[in-house]
C-alpha cells in the first residue's frame, strides 16, 4: 500500500472535512436519507478520515474530563460521539456491500483495519473505563433510569471483553489481532462475491434448458447479454446461470436436464476452492480461524465460540451445542427417510437409466416432483401468483397494517443508491412519519449474496433520529417489461426481511447504540422469523397471491395445498441447515494449533466436523460450505450461526402466543396482538435484557415443543 494513502488515513486531531465533501453536513433530505446522488467514491477516504479525527477528539474530550463522571459528561458524550464518522460509514458500507466493484472493494480493503484500530483506541482507553467504573459506582446515589443503567452496564461489560483488564504488552498484541482479522474479513467477503461471480454455468445448448419457464430462459439469456465484453462473455449469445450465495441454487429445482443440476450443483459446491484462484478463500478461512481462536485464548476463553456466546442469550457454547445435537439425529433420521422416497421417484423416472444412483444435484428436482405428485403443485404452477409487488404490498404491507396501524407511501422524489432501489415513507394510523423504508430488491454484479437488513439511520431520542432502515433481497431480476414473479420461498424471504425491517423502524429508545436490531445475534432473527408466519395467513395470501395477468386468486384447492405442507422436506431443510451450523461451531471451538495448515486440508476438516455431529450425509451437503460461508467467514455470524435455530425456539413459541391473541377466529391478526408485540418487544431495542422483553410478552421462558412440532422432529 502506498504511503500516502496510508497518511490519508491517519485521524490527526482537528482535521476538518472540506465542504465540498458531501459528507461535511448531514443530510438535508427527509428522515436523514443519504444523499447518495451526491457521493463518489472519491468522497470516501477524506471523509472516513475525518470521521475518525472527530471521534478521537470527542472520546479524548471524555477521557480527560476533569469533573465527576456523570450521566451527561460521560455515557451521553459518548452516544454523541461519531457523528460524522457514523453518517459516512453508513453509506460506506451499503455500497460495498450492495454495489460493490473494484474501487469500492479497494477503499474497504483499506479502511478495515484502520477502523479496527480506531475502534480499539475507545475499548482500550483505561481512562474512560475508569470513569464508567466510578458512575457505576455512584449508581445507586444517582436514581438512574432502566434504560441509562443499562447501557451503562453494557458499556462496561463490552469493555471486559475487549480487553481492557489485559496489561499493555497484550494491548499491543490484541491490536494487531483484531486488525488482521478484520482486514481477513474483508478480503473473503469480498473473495465469495468474485466466486459468485467467475462461478456462471454456461449453458450453450438449449436443450439443457428443458423444464425452465419462458421467463427464467429469457433471465438467463439477459444474464448472458450483460456480460458481453467481459471475461465472462458468451460467443453467439447463449444463455448463462449465476449463483445464489447458499449451496442449493433455485433452477435446481426445476431443470430437468440432469446434466445442467450436476454442472449447476458443482459449480456452487466448489466456489472458494481454488477452481479460481482471485476467489480461493481457504487460506483466508484458514488464517481468520487460528487467529480467532488466538485472541479468545489471549482474552481468557476456551475458544472462540464460548467468546462470542457469552454476549448472547445462550448459556454458553455447550448448551448450544447440546440443542443442536437434539436436532441433528431426527433431521438426519427424516433426510434418510425422504431421500428413500427420492430414490424411487429417480427409479421411476423413464429418462433416467436403470440403476442409477440418487445424487445431490436430483435432491430437489425429484423432492418437487414428489411435492408435485403428492400434494399437486410446485413452484412454476405458483410463480405466476407471486409478483412481487403484489407481495409487498397486499402481503407485507398489508400485514404491517393490520398489525399496527402502518400505511405506506412511495417516495419516488428520493433516490436510492442504484436505479431499481425504492423508498417508502413509513406512516402511523394517525398520519406521523414513523421513518423510511428502502428496498433493494434485485441481484446486481458486485452485490454480495443473500438477504438482510441493515440501517442508515439509527432511531435515537438522544440524537431526534427517526430511523431509515433497507431490506436487501437478491431476486433475479426479469427482462425488461416482464414481471418479477417469486418462487415461495422467495415470498418468505420478503416477510423475513421486512421482521427485521419493523425491528429498527419500531425502535423507541434514548441511546443510539441500544437501537432497533442492536441486540444479541441469537435474538436478532427472532423478531424476523415470527413475521414469516403471516405469509400463510388465510386472509392475507388471499391478497397476495393473485395471477399477475388475469388477477384471479390462487385456487382454493392449490392454496390448502400450499398452506397444508407443514413439514414435509424438513429432513432435508433441517439437515442443511445444521450442517452449516455445526460447520460454524466447529470452526470455532477449536484452539490455534488445531486449525489445519494446508488449504487442501479444508475439505477433510468439514468431512470430519459433519461426521462427528452425525449430519454427514452426502446427499444433503450443508447450506453454506466453508468456503462461501460468509455469514462465519466474512463476520457478523462467526460462532453464531446457530442463532437462526435458537431464535426458532422463541419464534415457534411467539407464533402460538398469536394464536392466544386471536379475535374472531383473525389468528391474532389485529391491532391488539400487534401494538402487544411492537410494545414488549419491536419497540425496546437493546434496552434491557431481550430474554426479559420476552418474559414480559409470553409470561414465561420459551420452551422448545413448538419448534419440534413444527420441523417434524417428534417421531
Amino acid at each position: 500500500m502506498p504511503a500516502e494513502t496510508v497518511a490519508t488515513f491517519e485521524p490527526a486531531g482537528g482535521a476538518a472535512l472540506d465542504a465540498s465533501n458531501p459528507f461535511a453536513a448531514p443530510s438535508a433530505l427527509p428522515y436523514g436519507l443519504p444523499d447518495f446522488a451526491a457521493v463518489g467514491v472519491e468522497h470516501l477516504r477524506p471523509a472516513v478520515a475525518a470521521g475518525m479525527a472527530a471521534q478521537r477528539a470527542e472520546w479524548e474530550a471524555v477521557a480527560t474530563d476533569e469533573r465527576m463522571p456523570d450521566v451527561a459528561n460521560t455515557l451521553e458524550a459518548i452516544e454523541r460521539s461519531g457523528t460524522l464518522l457514523r453518517r459516512v460509514m453508513t453509506v460506506f458500507h451499503t455500497l460495498a456491500s450492495s454495489v460493490g466493484g473494484d474501487e469500492i472493494h479497494a477503499v474497504e480493503t483499506e479502511v478495515a483495519p484502520r477502523l479496527a484500530a480506531h475502534g480499539d483506541a475507545f475499548w482500550l482507553d483505561r481512562r474512560i473505563f475508569d470513569r464508567l467504573e466510578s458512575l457505576a459506582n455512584a449508581a445507586p446515589l444517582l436514581d438512574l433510569d432502566p434504560e441509562t443503567a443499562w447501557l451503562l452496564h453494557t458499556y462496561r461489560k463490552n469493555f471486559q471483553r475487549a480487553g481492557i483488564r489485559l496489561a499493555d504488552a497484550q494491548h499491543e498484541q490484541l491490536r494487531s489481532l483484531n486488525g488482521r482479522i478484520v482486514t481477513l474479513e474483508t478480503e473473503f467477503s469480498q473473495r465469495v462475491v468474485k466466486a459468485m461471480e467467475v462461478g456462471v454455468v454456461r449453458v450453450e445448448d438449449p436443450a439443457e434448458l428443458a423444464g425452465l419457464d419462458e421467463g427464467t430462459v429469457a433471465a438467463l439469456a439477459r444474464n448472458a447479454a450483460d456480460r458481453a465484453g467481459s471475461t465472462l462473455a458468451m460467443p453467439g449469445g447463449g444463455h448463462l446461470v449465476t449463483l445464489m450465495l447458499p449451496t442449493q441454487q433455485p433452477l435446481l429445482a426445476r431443470a430437468s436436464h440432469r446434466g445442467l443440476r450436476a454442472r449447476l450443483l458443482e459449480a456452487s459446491l466448489t466456489r472458494g476452492t481454488g477452481v479460481d484462484a482471485a476467489s480461493d478463500t481457504r487460506a483466508v478461512l484458514l488464517e481468520l480461524a487460528r487467529l480467532r481462536a488466538a485472541r479468545a485464548q489471549l482474552l481468557g476463553y476456551a475458544h472462540h465460540a464460548a467468546y462470542v456466546v457469552e454476549d448472547g442469550t445462550a448459556a454458553s457454547a455447550d448448551v448450544v451445542g447440546e440443542m443442536l445435537a437434539r436436532l441433528a439425529a431426527p433431521a438426519a433420521r427424516n433426510a434418510t427417510r425422504e431421500a428413500a422416497e427420492l430414490q424411487e421417484m429417480l427409479d421411476a423416472d423413464p429418462t433416467v437409466p436403470d440403476g442409477t444412483r440418487l445424487a445431490p444435484s436430483d435432491w430437489t428436482y425429484y423432492a418437487e416432483r414428489l411435492r408435485k405428485e403428492r400434494l399437486s403443485f410446485d413452484d412454476t404452477v405458483l410463480r405466476p401468483y407471486l409478483e412481487l409487488d403484489r407481495v409487498l404490498t397486499e402481503g407485507v404491507f398489508y400485514t404491517a397494517g393490520k398489525l399496527f396501524g402502518l400505511t405506506f407511501r412511495e417516495r419516488d422524489d428520493l433516490a436510492g443508491y442504484a436505479d431499481d432501489v425504492r423508498v417508502w415513507e413509513v406512516l402511523e394510523a394517525d398520519g406521523t412519519g414513523v421513518g423510511l423504508f428502502v428496498g433493494d430488491f434485485y441481484a446486481r454484479p458486485g452485490k454480495r449474496g443473500g438477504a438482510w437488513m441493515h440501517n442508515l439511520v439509527d432511531q435515537s431520542g438522544l440524537l431526534g433520529q427517526r430511523p431509515v432502515v433497507v431490506n436487501n433481497l437478491n431476486i433475479t431480476p426479469p427482462p425488461p417489461g416482464m414481471p418479477t414473479l417469486l418462487t415461495w420461498d422467495e415470498v418468505r424471504t420478503c416477510f423475513h426481511e421486512f421482521g427485521h425491517a419493523l425491528h429498527g423502524l419500531f425502535s423507541d429508545v434514548r441511546y443510539p447504540s441500544l437501537s432497533g436490531t442492536s441486540v444479541p445475534r441469537d435474538f436478532v432473527e427472532y423478531p424476523s422469523q415470527v413475521n414469516e408466519m403471516w405469509m400463510a395467513h388465510p386472509d392475507v395470501v388471499a391478497r397476495f397471491a393473485r395471477h399477475h395477468v388475469t388477477g384471479e386468486p390462487l385456487p382454493a384447492e392449490l392454496l390448502e395445498k400450499v398452506l397444508s405442507a407443514g413439514t414435509y422436506g424438513q429432513g432435508f431443510a433441517t439437515t442443511e441447515y445444521l450442517g452449516a451450523a455445526l460447520l460454524d461451531q466447529a470452526w470455532h471451538q477449536v484452539g490455534p494449533d488445531q486449525v489445519p495448515t494446508e488449504p487442501t486440508e479444508v475439505e477433510a476438516f468439514e468431512r470430519e466436523a459433519l461426521d462427528r455431529a452425525g449430519v454427514g450425509l452426502e446427499l444433503v451437503p450443508p447450506r453454506y460450505r466453508s468456503t462461501y460461508f460468509n455469514h462465519t467467514f466474512g463476520g457478523g455470524y462467526d460462532a453464531g450461526y446457530y442463532s437462526y435455530i435458537w431464535s426458532e425456539v422463541l419464534d415457534a413459541d411467539t407464533v402460538e402466543w398469536f394464536e392466544e391473541q386471536a379475535q374472531d377466529g383473525d389468528g391474532g391478526l389485529n391491532r391488539a396482538a400487534g401494538t402487544r408485540f411492537r410494545e414488549a418487544l419491536l419497540s425496546r431495542g437493546y434496552s434491557q435484557d431481550p430474554l426479559a422483553s420476552f418474559r414480559e410478552l409470553r409470561g414465561r421462558d420459551a420452551v422448545i415443543d413448538p419448534l419440534l412440532v413444527r420441523r417434524g422432529l417428534t417421531h
